[in-house]
């Protein structure tokens, strides 16, 4: 320790303690502008210039490390005409346009010059400044503005890793210039600037700062669960920030958090109910879509009905929608698109490990020696992972490993990257192993009594053909090992995958291989983590909330835990159950007669052609949904919902934070939250008095399940949550699975998946990020692009054996030679109507047209 006095206070801080960070331990007050604590330091302003007693020039408190003995002072009055001097240096050429500037009332520059009464320019030079830079989406940068602080630079390289921003030239002629090519449009650059440099164009001139009311909430998109304000105005969200203090983001977004609220303020919203093509009042809706179930019951059983619930709902909702189809309808034909990916990943992962989900906090991933990433993008499909990887990297000197049959934006980071064949990542994990115990990185005789079939593990790791490996990979034994190498010399490993894993054919065996490599790696046990990631916001809380027909809330199986749900309940529960594959069949063959989507759509299904032409033979489709779709043209029952912003309730993230919603708008026109409908339907079909209530159904949920048990409420008093205990792996008992089956891969390979851009389709509605990305491109490698006469803006035909689709091509070597990527985020485009059923790939033919 290092000790030394600060303003007559004594301290004793850790070695390369800098003296602000010191002070701030002590409660003293250093003006700074160019600091920011999640990045490193310039010392670039000079405003926290102090003095230390027997050095004769003032010293940056920002960047100087404490040294034995000093004496610091940090008021006095050179400093006080120091750093006035600096300010009236920095205001040189920064123009007063505080009445136009965004910035006005909320400028850290505006602050330190009332606090340092700085009132005028004293001096003058000639205007260097270029001019606005205007040409950049989303985001207008002023020059003149600019104090060169570099915060927007270094957020931009160190946290959010795209190298988009960088001083361009030098001297007093110096400006902040962009790659336009490299930016994420993440807005932490306008998040962090202290002047009004960086303007979000979406909210430029929307409001002043004063007058917009700041409601604490959750960003909905993904499973990171980034916490968020929501500033509105006049029942409109204006923008979305979130502060660097107290969140679990520190303060970090990315384009869906920060750009992407616009279709909560759309036009093109759902706004009355409608029966039959006819708006109608709600009471008619609902007494519609009521008699019309019972209608269906009392002529087909209640298994004639079916429901599919959604991600985009809260636990509160979903909850209530598998009680209201158990109890209220007695039908457990229910399910949710969380088939086609995180069921998945679910069940390898509670076979193998007894986990329901990650195993350890997101912020256990910076504190990893080594992470692999295997059939993942984290910045499409979590981008909070993908902070924590950089942090991982940058401050703990951790070794990466991507593993990808797609190039993604954490390539350039890698210390090995493995670009493996479609298909073929049983056989990279299994080569990972196999090379794991060959270079003596693994005692398999350590986990004899702690793996229940530890013969079984032996011998199939022996059984291991590097031969066949590298042919079925693609990769050489070189890569194999280096990369083995890195995962066997570090003490704490992460792994990370995603949706090109989980919802890809065989998801459920490839996810069972990697919970047997994060045994043998002891992710799971020596502070490192897994991760399995899906895109959609609330994944994990439908999964808890047993909105499937195996399960109860809490994954409680169902045929034993029917009766204790049924005695709370009040009923009988039924028996049985479809998942959507059964839905669908049976919809096919006109027994399911009534199906109620609660914010699900099908358009987003894989192979949705053969859900849309199944839909159209259901008697009752009732819609209860945000925005119009195809699916919505085709309902009976249209019930408008509200978005994220205009309700209460809670999400649950990927590593089972559950925060809470805040309602900071009145609900939009004529429509109504997904509680206030599920409730209000749930009343009528039981015959209740008085519709149930949100506070009873988390009651419930604690009773029933032991979801929340060891619950620990977190983040303070502005913006609480709740960290649920997180699953411990057992010392004994776990299962090596035995995978069998190979996913074999012949012709060209058409893969969808998450954008960079979007989230979900819900962001396709907003006009930010529409900007940035405005339809739906097929990327195609330039050697298959060349071989079909194609080039980029081509419109292309895409067809399999379910379907085809027309689409713009994008010639680019982040896809290899034999493989096509394009996002599901545009269900217009229809990209899913070319895949198989439950897979995220098809072989497919493509041709110009």
């Amino acid at each position: 320790m290092v000790n030394l006095t600060i303003d007559g206070k004594a301290i004793s801080v850790p070695k390369g303690t800098t003296i602000l960070e010191a002070a701030r331990k002590l409660d003293i007050h250093i003006p700074t502008l160019c600091w920011l604590e999640k990045v490193s330091t310039t010392g670039a302003c000079r405003i926290c210039a102090v003095e230390i007693e027997g050095v004769e020039r003032p010293m940056t408190a920002c960047n100087t490390p404490v040294k034995e003995g000093i004496n610091v002072t940090t008021q006095s009055e050179r400093l006080t005409r120091t750093r006035k001097q600096i300010m009236e240096l920095i205001l040189v050429n920064h123009p007063l346009d505080c009445p136009v500037c965004d910035a006005g009332g909320e400028c850290e520059l505006q602050n330190a010059c009332y606090d340092l009464d700085v009132t005028r320019q004293e001096f003058s030079a000639e205007d260097v400044n270029p001019a606005t830079i205007d040409h950049w989406p989303l985001i207008q940068q002023v020059p003149s503005r600019c104090i060169l602080c570099e915060k927007c630079v270094k957020v931009c390289h160190e946290i959010v890793g795209a190298d988009a921003l960088f001083v361009n030239a030098k001297g007093d002629r110096a400006y902040i210039d962009k790659k336009l090519d490299n930016c994420t449009f993440c807005g932490n650059c306008v998040s962090v600037c202290p002047t009004g440099t960086m303007i979000s164009k979406p909210f430029k001139f929307k409001a002043r700062p004063w007058q917009l009311k700041k409601t604490p909430s959750v960003c909905h998109y993904c499973g990171s669960q980034c916490q968020i304000d929501i500033h509105t105005l006049d029942n409109k969200v204006c923008r979305i920030t979130s502060d660097d203090n107290g969140t679990v983001n520190n303060g970090n977004l990315c384009i869906g958090g920060f750009f992407s609220y616009g279709f909560v303020n759309s036009s093109q919203r759902l706004k009355e109910p409608m029966v039959e093509g006819k708006t109608v009042s709600w009471d008619t809706a609902l007494a519609s879509t009521v008699s019309e179930i019972k209608r269906i019951v009392a002529e087909s059983g209640a298994g004639a009905v079916a429901g599919l619930a959604s991600p985009r709902l809260t636990n509160e909702e979903n909850y209530l929608f598998q009680k209201m189809f158990r109890a209220a309808i007695g039908s457990n034909n229910i399910d949710s698109e969380a088939r086609f990916g995180a069921m998945r990943a679910l069940r390898a992962l509670d076979k193998g490990l007894g986990l329901r989900g990650a195993s350890n906090k997101l912020s256990a991933i910076a504190k990893a020696d080594a992470v692999l990433v295997i059939g993942a993008d984290p910045t499409a499909e979590a981008p909070a992972i993908e902070w924590q990887i950089r942090k991982a990297t940058s401050h703990n000197n951790a070794k990466l490993i991507v593993a990808n049959m797609r190039k993604i934006h954490l390539d350039d980071l890698a210390n090995s990257n493995l670009v493996y064949k479609p298909g073929s990542e049983i056989w990279v994990v299994k080569g990972l192993v196999a090379l794991l115990r060959k270079g003596g990185y693994i005692d398999l005789d350590a986990f004899d009594g702690q793996i229940s079939n530890f013969a079984e593990l032996k011998a199939d790791i022996d059984a291991t053909d590097l031969d066949k490996v590298v042919s079925l990979t693609g990769l050489s034994i070189d890569q194999l090992r280096e990369a083995a190498t890195i995962l066997g010399r570090a003490e704490k490993v992460a792994i990370v995958f995603g949706g090109d894993v989980i919802r890809s054919p065989f998801g459920l065996s490839k996810s069972g291989s990697i919970a047997n490599l994060a045994i043998l790696t002891g992710a799971l046990t020596r502070g490192g983590g897994l991760y399995p990631l899906d895109e959609k916001g609330n994944m994990q809380g439908i999964l808890d909330m047993g909105v499937n027909p195996e399960s109860l809330p809490g994954y409680q199986d169902y045929a034993t835990a029917a009766d204790r749900f049924g005695k709370a309940w009040g009923c009988s529960l039924p028996e049985g159950g479809l998942d959507s594959d059964g839905i669908l069949q049976e919809m096919e063959a006109g027994k399911i007669r009534c199906l109620y989507l609660a914010a699900a759509n099908p358009q987003s299904f894989p192979n949705s052609n053969r859900w849309l032409k199944a839909l159209e033979k259901v008697h009752v489709l009732i819609v209860q949904d945000i925005f119009p779709s195809a699916v919505t043209r085709l309902a009976k029952i249209v019930l408008p919902a509200t978005t994220f912003a205009e309700k209460t309730g809670s999400y649950t993230s990927l590593d089972h934070r559950v925060a809470s919603l805040g309602k900071a708008l009145n609900n939009n026109a004529g429509s109504r939250s997904d509680w206030d409908i599920l409730s209000a339907l749930y009343q009528h079909l039981t015959d209740a008095q008085h519709p149930v209530s949100m506070q009873a159904v988390n009651a419930e949920i604690g009773q029933l399940t032991d979801l929340y048990n060891g619950a620990q409420s977190c983040g303070g008093t502005q913006r609480p949550y709740r960290q649920t205990a997180l699953y411990q792996v057992p010392v004994k008992g776990l299962q090596y699975q035995l995978i069998t089956g190979d996913d074999e891969v012949e012709g060209l390979q058409f893969l969808t998946g998450a954008s960079n851009t979007h989230f979900g389709t819900t962001s396709t509605w907003a006009s930010a990020p529409m900007e940035v990305e405005a339809e739906c491109r097929v990327q195609i490698n330039p050697a298959d692009a060349e071989k079909a006469g194609i080039v980029t803006d081509d419109m292309v035909k895409l067809s399999s054996t379910n379907g085809t689709v027309v689409v713009k091509a994008l010639v680019t070597d982040a896809v290899q030679q034999g493989l096509l990527f394009a996002p599901y985020n545009f269900p217009d485009c229809n990209v899913q109507g070319v895949l198989s059923d439950g897979s995220n790939r098809a072989t497919v033919d493509i041709v110009k047209v």
